[in-house]
């Protein structure tokens, strides 16, 4: 009596779980990608005439955001480190609420992530940063790197353009002439 009638039985049983078991990974590989939001960058700068330290004490707290953009009507630090803030705008209808992940005094710049945002975007990272360009004028930089839900790639580059261009319109528009103060 011999047992090797039932070999090739086994390999093809292994055969057939391996095509189905690597099928399914491939199947699941698939769906997971697909349902993955798409990612994306915006930048916006304006340059505006004022040195940088000035526009930098000007706007580089973490909550200086609602005294120079226009939109920003309240801003709230949970007073941790790092620091989280809620900014609500101005008619009282949206809220943002975020984290500073990183910040450099000395390169005036800081980073920061959403931690709740109305935006269907669920991963965020801005940075906002001063650069000196003489010693009486400097560029702006708003910079964001984003992952939207699928589809809404337009919306969120929509949404993020409108913030960034908002503000950056109001700190030119403070700071002309070399005004600011």
């Amino acid at each position: 009596m011999s047992f090797v009638v039932f070999e090739p039985r086994r390999r093809a049983a292994r055969h057939t779980f391996r095509t189905v078991a690597v099928s399914l990974y491939a199947l699941v590989a698939f769906a997971a990608a697909a349902s993955y939001a798409s990612a994306g960058s915006l930048t916006r700068q304006v340059n505006v005439a004022a040195p940088a330290q000035k526009v930098w004490s000007d706007i580089g707290g973490f909550c200086a955001i609602k005294d120079w953009h226009p939109l920003v009507g309240v801003c709230v630090m949970d007073g941790k480190a790092p620091p989280t803030r809620t900014l609500v705008t101005k008619d009282g209808k949206v809220s943002f609420v975020e984290t500073e992940m990183a910040r450099d005094d000395a390169k005036h710049l800081y980073s920061y992530n959403f931690v709740a945002s109305p935006l269907p975007a669920p991963k965020y990272l801005g940075t906002i940063r001063v650069v000196a360009k003489s010693t009486t004028t400097s560029t702006i930089v708003w910079h964001g790197d984003y992952a939207a839900e699928p589809g809404q790639d337009k919306a969120v580059e929509g949404a993020l353009a409108n913030v960034y261009e908002t503000g950056l319109a109001a700190l030119k528009a403070k700071y002309a002439h070399g005004g600011g103060d």
